[in-house]
């Protein structure tokens, strides 16, 4: 299990200290605990229940098997970040945000494309048939590409999720994943604006040791999530496959002597005259065994605040969801609260047959060629 962080750790690593008084943001009042010497001293036990449900919430997306963009761009934490993340092998932008990096997906995905396709032709001996200049400016454009897109080369789909540090040089990142309902989770400062964040980690965003420290429990957090994953795989294929040892006992069985057939059939001729005598009682009504909930996260734009109204709305598996129409799915977000009233869910009946039905292939061919549960007008 993670280990989970304490107010200790967080204190000696100065997770605690804010911004300045004079450059506050209002909305960060209830994360504040004090103001000393001008500087306001964040509330450290509210940092910790809050860490605790993002990580809770990370690991629940890490199992389901979406990935979680991390973006870190500012000096003091991209290094951090980097090697963090490398370590769950989960994608990150740690140099400049790319614009369109989430709206328009499919054009980025033909960038990491040509990167590829570069490196296809130093395999196969093309490259060496162009000038010396044309092999400068291709060996120029395959490093920018690999600086600005590197990280994200095996990143097929939009992400399960965002995770930033400073949302306030991160805006551009913000209003993407906005646009596309995409959950967002984030260390967030004294001067910046939390109402746009689904998951807040109110802490100090500029101090190295303070985003090592949060940047370690979300890590173990992910590595738990993708480690419970991989152990579910493992169970499904042991459950599969049957031990040679039970075929071999079955083969025993059907070779038994006919002694034991005939005991067989006195125990059936025993248990008709018992059934018989039972038809006359009354049957006990059956409790109806409720249904076990399906991951409706794996619908795109169906995030885990979503994903909670329409559980207890009654719409807990693909079937339920794909039956259902948009308008009512839009009355229940609404009412469930106000932040999911922007979702769009045009697109999630549609998603949810495919899932119900078992076809997961057309569903990421779907998701892959979408925008935020929109179909993208070209394809790859």
């Amino acid at each position: 299990m993670a280990k989970k962080a304490e107010v200790k750790d967080l204190l000696e690593a100065g997770v605690h200290f804010g911004h300045l008084t004079r450059k506050w943001n209002p909305n960060m009042a209830p994360y504040i605990y004090m103001e000393r010497n001008g500087i306001h001293v964040i509330n450290l036990y509210k940092t910790v229940a809050k860490l605790d449900e993002a990580n809770e919430a990370l690991k629940k997306i890490a199992a389901s098997g979406r990935k979680i963009l991390f973006v870190a761009t500012k000096k003091q934490a991209k290094d951090i970040v980097a090697e963090k993340v490398a370590n769950v092998n989960m994608p990150y932008i740690t140099e400049r945000w790319p614009g369109g990096m989430l709206t328009n997906f499919v054009t980025i995905r033909k960038a990491v494309k040509k990167m590829a396709s570069i490196d296809r032709m130093k395999k196969d001996g093309t490259f060496n048939t162009l000038s010396k200049k044309e092999r400068l400016q291709v060996d120029r454009l395959r490093a920018k590409l690999e600086k600005n897109l590197g990280s994200i080369s095996e990143m097929t789909r939009l992400p399960g999720a965002l995770f930033i540090v400073d949302t306030m040089r991160e805006h551009i990142a913000v209003k993407e994943a906005q646009k596309l309902n995409i959950p967002i989770f984030a260390m967030v400062d004294t001067n910046s604006d939390p109402r746009p964040i689904d998951y807040i980690i109110p802490s100090n965003d500029d101090a190295g040791k303070s985003i090592e420290v949060i940047m370690a429990s979300v890590t173990s957090a992910v590595a738990e999530g993708l480690a419970e994953r991989k152990a579910d795989k493992q169970s499904n294929g042991d459950e599969d496959a049957k031990p040679a040892k039970t075929k071999a006992k079955k083969a025993v069985e059907d070779a038994a002597p006919a002694v034991k057939e005939e005991k067989k059939v006195e125990q059936k001729a025993e248990k008709k005259e018992k059934k018989v005598e039972k038809k006359a009682e009354p049957k006990p009504e059956k409790k109806k065994t409720k249904a076990k909930a399906d991951d409706l996260t794996k619908i795109e734009g169906v995030g885990p605040k979503a994903a909670e109204a329409l559980v207890n709305a009654g719409l807990d598996t693909y079937a339920s969801l794909a039956s259902s129409d948009a308008d009512k799915i839009k009355t229940i977000l609404t009412e469930a609260s106000p932040r999911l009233a922007h979702l769009d869910p045009t697109s999630w009946p549609k998603q949810s047959k495919m899932a119900a039905d078992g076809n997961w292939d057309e569903l990421k061919e779907w998701q892959d060629n979408a925008k935020g549960g929109v179909e993208a007008s070209e394809e790859e």
